[in-house]
């Protein structure tokens, strides 16, 4: 054969289930299929074979694929996908929203809607184009969106991945190739299992045998079948790796090697074949074969490594390329596509690359670096990947600013942080050079959901001479990278200390600052230190010119105030609810409503942080996952202290996955489900309490160690052991003492003082109750006002005060009531009637029995039976038990079957509703089940006239509802 044969199988060999599983998925759109597999195992190949089969006919096929060298545009794979569909847009068809895509695919500007108005925030802007995006998409329908490559997917790529594949537009098939074991985290749970409602496929494509092997190879060599011995020689030499069995037929061929015999293929001698396992020696030696002018096209592809115009790749090579590109097309080791150039394969590349020595490849990365420059726009992450490789360091670095900056302006802040960190890492900058690349880092690197680590680069920074706001900047911002990743807390104090000196001309930085040395991490610093920095931020936030920022930053002291039990608080959030309409419209503003929700769940205004964290969290559906999920983590805690449990488990397991990068948010959602285990009396739940409260401590979470600590005193002070528990958990009761932290606190003084009398320490529990109660007087907590006077009936109940102690106890559930917190209520009223009934009061069995009735609709099984126990002893009668699960409201619907049935006759689909819920779609589907079955009805269609019928509209309990409840 001649050096320029190509050796390519004409079918697809060992494939066919794999093959019609795709096919069968893709035809049942929605769809979702993954494919996964160790590079050259024929991803791509399999994907091909869809163009070629008669049931996709009709179906349009938009491919894309991500690149190992990213570029500072987002979403490069879809926007390649994209970019060519002119002709099967209709203009005018396609909603405002669609016109946010202008600026990201020019190539269909004639059909896209005008440009929307512009929004401050840019996390919104992105997901404005998600959304857009989606409608295009759905506009193309019926479509296969191919997405090869996953694995080098940009962070945008990867987030409108997690958007569009839970519930993909009607018509819509998505195919996602990827290297599973190079995927990240991230990347696994965006294509994670979507809902039941879309078909999904996962495609894990292995190694050949030697039989397939035989089969691929006779494909090939166009021959009726091969020697046993020699498919399974090459099936090891190959490692059953469709790519390299291929470039190893090439290069037996190219050699002679292989001859006919009795009808088959075979080679020469066993000795003769001496090759590695894999593709790097057979790759090349096809490349030695080629002409010199070849082999130069060939280098200067794997230096470029993505495919590129014909001209870029001709002024890339040292030499010009004259007639041998159309040799190395033809070899089969390079292909064009759409007009551009490049490998077939990525090993191939590889090898090729790693063959070319040193000095050489600096040059051919710096004529690439110089070619790439004449595209419009400029690829600067190309541009700067091979200044770096071609070792011009300053250019490298004015390079990848300019990345950044590009990637900034797109939203694309994890790009931004991935091109700094390189360069502060290996470029040798001059000190102030290095602190202003490390500011950029450090903004960028704040706004992102899945922070790394880059402390120690911002910490170098700080070293040398420089101007005094720059370093204070520098010393905020990593102050504010400290807290992110649970760094020291004495660090992260020292570095906000030393900030403030710097900021006396930057009253935004220097008032935010102030508010994060209000926030309490250490026990050495006073609680009225604390309380001076908060009163200075406030004296500072009129100064500050930014609008968004001086309600961030009011926010943040509202949440302090709030959490040290100030009064002051209130007029805060009043002075926010004015000013913004009583609704955010921004990323600040957002987090201002974030942060007073959660100072007031942990200080028990349960009622304000529910509506305050719900207004956040309507802001960043569709904006922000980042706010999203951290609203999400604290409406979890809200649901699990005010008894709302019902759904939780399902939330938690979200949360849990989506928050695997921000601990201070995921070790809230870890101590909801750690308090759950030990309500519901789960094996294990006092370790898991136990490791929630040590790593709270640890890390200076100080506001939610009381959650943990309460619950684990519950839990082992039942158990006998009661004088361990209160040595175990003493210090961080200390701990949040010395740090004035009484308003949140006292959640866990009820269960400290009952223990501490179990331990037969009351003159301790008396102390401690008179500290809590002298520092909480004329406080603005709620909760506090309510475990307080819950721990006053334990101290009288042990005095043998019983008549006292119910009075305590009482007062104490009525004011849970008001929270509301059913379980702390419960408890309390549970243990008042242990102290009427001794007493011989028959009031005992009225307030034993509203317990009892609260613990089962929590569905608290041990508490449950405790308190039934205590019903016998005293003689109370009770009513038949329920023993069926949670407590059923038999024909009628309950609220959140009302809920469903209301949005679905409205006309939204499951997904819609399990969005407006924020509910899963299988548990929407159930819910509906129920209703249809309660209702005697069979479908959506009898249900919306159901709801429209004069008889349901004119009953009094359906009013405002549509459905009986």
């Amino acid at each position: 054969m001649t050096t320029g044969e190509r050796v390519l199988s004409p079918v697809l060999v060992g494939r066919d289930e794999h093959l019609a599983r795709l096919v069968m998925a893709v035809t049942r759109p929605p769809a979702v299929v993954v494919v996964e597999g160790e590079a050259g195992i024929g991803k791509s190949r399999l994907v091909a074979e869809l163009e070629t089969r008669p049931e996709v006919s009709g179906r349009r096929l938009l491919s894309g694929a991500c690149r190992s060298i990213r570029e500072p545009f987002p979403l490069g794979p879809v926007v390649e996908a994209l970019r060519d569909t002119r002709e099967h847009l209709a203009p005018d068809t396609l909603s405002p929203v669609a016109g946010a895509l202008r600026g990201l695919l020019p190539e269909l500007a004639d059909v896209l809607p005008d440009p929307p108005e512009p929004l401050d925030d840019r996390t919104a802007e992105k997901y404005r184009v998600f959304r857009g995006l989606s409608e295009v998409l759905s506009a193309l329908t019926p479509a296969i969106l191919v997405i090869e490559d996953l694995h080098w997917a940009d962070e945008q790529t990867t987030d409108f991945l997690s958007y569009l594949l839970p519930g993909p537009p009607d018509g819509l098939s998505v195919v996602l190739t990827f290297r599973e074991e190079e995927a990240t985290p991230t990347l696994r749970t965006a294509i994670l299992r979507p809902s039941p409602s879309v078909t999904y496929a996962r495609l894990v494509l292995e190694p050949l045998d030697a039989r397939q092997t035989g089969r691929l190879a006779a494909a090939i060599l166009a021959a009726g079948e091969l020697t046993e011995e020699f498919a399974a020689h090459l099936c090891e030499r190959a490692s059953g790796l469709p790519l390299a069995i291929q470039e190893l037929l090439a290069l037996l061929k190219a050699r002679g090697h292989l001859v006919r015999r009795r009808g088959g293929w075979e080679r020469r001698t066993l000795e003769e074949l001496d090759v590695p396992v894999g593709v790097r020696d057979p790759v090349l030696e096809r490349f030695a074969r080629l002409s010199d002018t070849a082999r130069a096209v060939a280098e200067a592809a794997a230096v470029l490594q993505v495919p590129v115009p014909i001209p870029v790749l001709g002024a890339t090579c040292l030499r010009g390329p004259g007639d041998a590109l159309d040799e190395i097309l033809e070899s089969g080791m390079l292909q064009a596509r759409d007009g551009r150039i490049a490998f077939r394969h990525v090993l191939a590349s590889q090898a090729v690359y790693e063959s070319i020595p040193l000095s050489r490849a600096q040059k051919l990365h710096a004529a690439a670096a110089t070619a790439l420059r004449t595209l419009r726009p400029i690829p600067l992450g190309q541009v700067a990947h091979h200044l770096r490789r071609a070792d011009r360091v300053d250019e490298w670095v004015e390079a990848a600013e300019r990345a950044a900056g590009q990637a900034t302006e797109l939203g694309d802040d994890a790009e931004a942080v991935r091109l700094l960190e390189e360069v502060l890492r290996t470029a040798p900058l001059e000190p102030v050079r290095r602190a202003e690349l490390a500011v950029r880092l450090g903004w960028a690197v704040h706004r992102v959901l899945r922070v790394p680590d880059v402390s120690h680069l911002i910490e170098g920074a700080l070293d040398g001479d420089l101007p005094r706001m720059l370093r204070g900047e520098l010393r905020f911002l990593l102050a504010l990278h400290y807290h992110v990743v649970r760094a020291d807390p004495a660090s992260r104090h020292q570095a906000l200390v030393a900030a403030v000196e710097d900021l006396d001309g930057r009253p935004d930085l220097a008032a935010w600052t102030m508010v994060a040395l209000g926030i309490p991490t250490l026990t050495d610093v006073a609680p009225g230190e604390q309380l001076a920095w908060v009163d200075r931020a406030l004296a500072l936030i009129p100064k500050i010119g930014n609008p968004d920022l001086r309600l961030f930053v009011t926010g943040k002291a509202a949440m302090l105030l709030v959490i040290y039990g100030d009064p002051r608080w209130a007029v805060l959030m009043e002075r926010l609810l004015a000013e913004t309409g009583s609704s955010p419209g921004s990323y600040q503003e957002a987090d201002s409503f974030y942060s007073i929700g959660l100072g007031g769940c942990l200080g028990g205004h349960y009622g304000t942080a529910r509506s305050m964290l719900a207004a956040a969290r309507d802001w960043a559906r569709d904006r922000s996952d980042e706010m999203l999920y951290r609203c999400r983590a604290i409406l979890a805690l809200i649901s699990f202290c005010t008894g709302s449990w019902s759904e939780l488990d399902e939330e938690i397991a979200v949360l849990l996955d989506r928050l695997s990068a921000r601990p201070t948010e995921r070790i809230t959602v870890e101590a909801v489900a750690a308090g759950l285990a030990v309500t519901r009396g789960e094996p294990g739940a006092s370790d898991r309490v136990r490791d929630v409260m040590v790593r709270a401590a640890a890390s200076g979470e100080m506001d939610l160690l009381p959650l943990p600590v309460s619950a684990l005193l519950r839990c082992e002070g039942t158990r006998g052991d009661v004088a361990a528990v209160v040595e175990e958990t003493a210090a961080h009761v200390a701990s949040w003492e010395a740090m004035g932290l009484w308003a949140l606190g006292a959640r866990a003084v009820p269960a400290f003082v009952e223990a501490l009398l179990g331990a037969g320490r009351a003159r301790e529990a008396t102390e401690l109750l008179s500290r809590y109660e002298a520092a909480m007087r004329d406080q603005d907590a709620p909760l506090a006002t309510s475990a307080l006077r819950h721990a006053r009936g334990h101290l009288a109940a042990a005095a043998g005060q019983p008549r006292e102690a119910a009075a305590h106890l009482v007062a104490a559930a009525e004011s849970y009531d008001g929270l509301p917190a059913p379980y702390e209520a419960a408890q309390a009223r549970e243990q008042a009637a242990a102290c009427l009934l001794d007493a011989g009061d028959a009031d005992g069995g009225t307030v034993l029995r509203a317990a009892i009735a609260t613990y089962e609709g929590l569905g608290v099984r041990r508490d449950l039976d405790r308190a039934t126990r205590l019903a016998r002893r005293g003689g109370v009668a009770l009513p038949a038990r329920h023993r069926g699960g949670h407590q059923g409201y038999g024909a009628q619907l309950s609220p959140r079957e009302r809920q469903v049935a209301d949005l679905a006759a409205s006309g939204l689909m499951n997904k819609e509703i399990a969005q407006e819920l924020f509910v899963s779609v299988k548990t929407v589907e159930g819910h509906l089940r129920l209703v249809l079955r309660k209702l005697g009805l069979r479908s959506r269609t009898e249900l919306a006239r159901y709801q429209r019928s004069p008889d349901t509209q004119g009953s009094p309990d359906t009013a405002n509802k549509g459905f009986p409840g």
